[in-house]
């Protein structure tokens, strides 16, 4: 939920853009179609392609205290692994476990019940919860400040104090669900540490405010050592994406090699380490891309001797879109545009080329997380978790016509299942690139010669967008930008502060919804062919943006 400025695009991007934009003309010329084939070896597999879309995150504990119903259409519970819970243990009198967050003459009075509600229904979704604390409760901080994000940003006024704080949450948990299956869990020490709009020191300077936040880091690391056991799997979140009050890599420095503010001894335990990564809009990159903003820490880390931690992105993608009547923030930081499915295939590659461990979404659904339509962005999710399990398969471009696309596969083949899967995609940074591309894939599979397989296809754009259908309807019923509180752009139509006009909504819900439903499905075609000599031939069309998914497998 991060509301910072993206700088503009990079001067080199721009000699790109020129290049690009002279040799899609020169390419108009001959053919206004791209062209380019993918040769494919399945005989030599590499490392596995891991679930990169296995995290999703949650503003807040309401999120889970409600009903939540499944969509069978968009059910992004079969991916998620990992729920994260932000600011989960305090910073203002919603969020601190108290029975009193005001009664300062008072400092044990805990009520734990919603965190451990929330947990159960995290459990029961199928997933494991991500608990990030550090927004420091009312109770502990002299003069407390509040946040453009609405939390105490002051560090406590005694250390120990917290320290005995997480320890009774950690030990709620404990005893709740039991020490063996809290070890499974993840923690985070803070979202963006190093944002003043979340925390600092009260002298407001950077060298406090980092000091302040490895003791915080180290208090809250003890508490939960202590009581949850040596080795829960903790880390923490930064920006990096922009600069912020001080530098990241200090923190890391300190883990590694720093007094333990708590235990005096040498580093902190650090598991994982993980940003913020938003572009600004659709068609607007931010200043650094996302393998070269997860390189600002892996690089500090590595320096140090701090080797095969976790990477991944806490919260990100687009940050907004067209104004709202309020805002032009986009509510789940996806637009509904098929740009959107590009966006999000490419960037799956991107974390599968650097070794980006896990991207934690905002929402996929009309609805968020669960209970809406189908979104583009839930389509690539759910059909690239079929590959997650692959290993992955060297690829090989040829071009003959290039009009400014990035157009990108990845494949991988999963030995367990005797499956091969490919992800490929027409991606152009702007949301009205017209061109599409003719997709030829070559594929080696000695594995399957003389056998017949079962190839599914799937193709994500229009065909399987409800948006259009929606951008459509907003003309004929004259549903005009004003009728949202945040970016129209944004797909998340059921929730209450998107579409926010009343007379919008039960237009939508009442007459329009049920058509959306039908034009968000995805329905794949399927063939069975005989792989007479160990190779096989595809061909696609992907239209601008569009993301097409292959599953070969044998049928006996």
């Amino acid at each position: 939920m991060s509301f910072f400025n993206i700088k503009s695009v990079k001067l080199a991007g721009i000699f790109s853009l020129i290049i690009s934009f002279f040799t899609g003309m020169f390419a108009m010329a001959v053919d206004c179609v791209n062209n380019v084939t993918f040769n494919i070896d399945s005989s030599a597999t590499g490392k596995v392609i891991g679930n990169k879309v296995s995290n999703c995150n949650l503003w807040s504990l309401d999120g889970l205290l409600g009903n939540i119903s499944i969509d069978e259409t968009a059910d992004s519970t079969r991916f998620t692994e990992y729920i994260q819970i932000m600011t989960a243990t305090g910073g203002n009198a919603d969020r601190d476990l108290f029975k009193d967050p005001m009664d300062k003459t008072v400092l044990d009075d805990y009520d734990f019940s919603p965190l451990l509600a929330a947990c159960h229904k995290i459990l029961d979704l199928g997933a494991k919860p991500d608990i990030i604390t550090g927004a420091v409760p009312l109770k502990f901080t002299t003069d407390p400040v509040m946040g453009v994000f609405g939390v105490n940003v002051y560090p406590p006024d005694d250390f120990n104090q917290y320290y005995t704080y997480i320890c009774a949450v950690a030990q709620a948990l404990v005893d709740e669900f039991g020490k063996e299956e809290v070890l499974t869990w993840h923690f985070g020490v803070l979202t963006e540490y190093e944002n003043k709009d979340w925390f600092m020191a009260k002298s407001g300077t950077p060298a406090d405010s980092c000091v302040a936040f490895c003791k915080l880091y180290d208090f809250t690391v003890a508490a939960l050592q202590k009581t949850i056991g040596q080795n829960v799997f903790v880390g923490a979140h930064s920006m990096t994406v922009v600069e912020g009050l001080w530098d990241e890599r200090d923190f890391i420095g300190h883990c590694a090699n720093g007094i333990n503010y708590s235990t005096g001894e040498k580093g902190t335990r650090l598991c994982y380490l993980s940003v913020s990564f938003y572009d600004s809009k659709p068609g607007e990159f931010s200043d650094l891309t996302l393998p070269e903003t997860i390189a600002v820490l892996r690089d500090k880390a590595e320096s140090v001797g701090l080797n095969n931690l976790t990477y991944g992105v806490d919260e990100g993608r687009i940050l907004s879109g067209t104004p709202g009547a309020a805002a032009s923030d986009l509510n789940l930081r996806i637009c509904g545009y098929t740009y959107q499915a590009g966006y999000d295939a490419r960037l799956i590659k991107q974390m599968i080329d650097n070794n980006i461990d896990y991207f934690t979404s905002w929402g996929y659904t009309t609805n968020g997380h669960w209970g809406g339509l189908a979104t583009v962005s839930f389509h690539v999710a759910n059909c690239f978790y079929d590959m997650a399990a692959s290993r992955r398969l060297t690829v090989k471009k040829c071009i003959a016509n290039l009009l400014g696309a990035e157009i990108e596969a990845v494949a991988g083949f999963d030995t367990q299942t005797n499956k091969l899967h490919i992800m490929a995609y027409n991606f152009k940074n702007k949301t009205d690139y017209k061109y599409s591309a003719d997709l030829k894939f070559n594929i080696k599979v000695p594995q399957f010669k003389g056998k017949t397989v079962k190839i599914t296809k799937y193709v994500i754009d229009d065909s399987c967008n409800f948006f259009d259908e929606w951008q459509a309807d907003r003309k004929t019923y004259g549903i005009t930008d004003s009728c949202f509180t945040w970016s129209p752009d944004d797909p998340a139509l059921d929730t209450p502060t998107t579409l926010t006009a009343q007379w919008a909504r039960d237009l939508y819900f009442k007459e329009l919804r049920p058509k959306y439903k039908e034009c968000s499905k995805l329905v794949p075609s399927t063939e069975t062919v005989m792989v007479k000599n160990g190779s096989l031939t595809l061909k696609a069309t992907a239209a601008p943006n569009a993301v097409v998914f292959y599953e070969i497998e044998p049928v006996n």
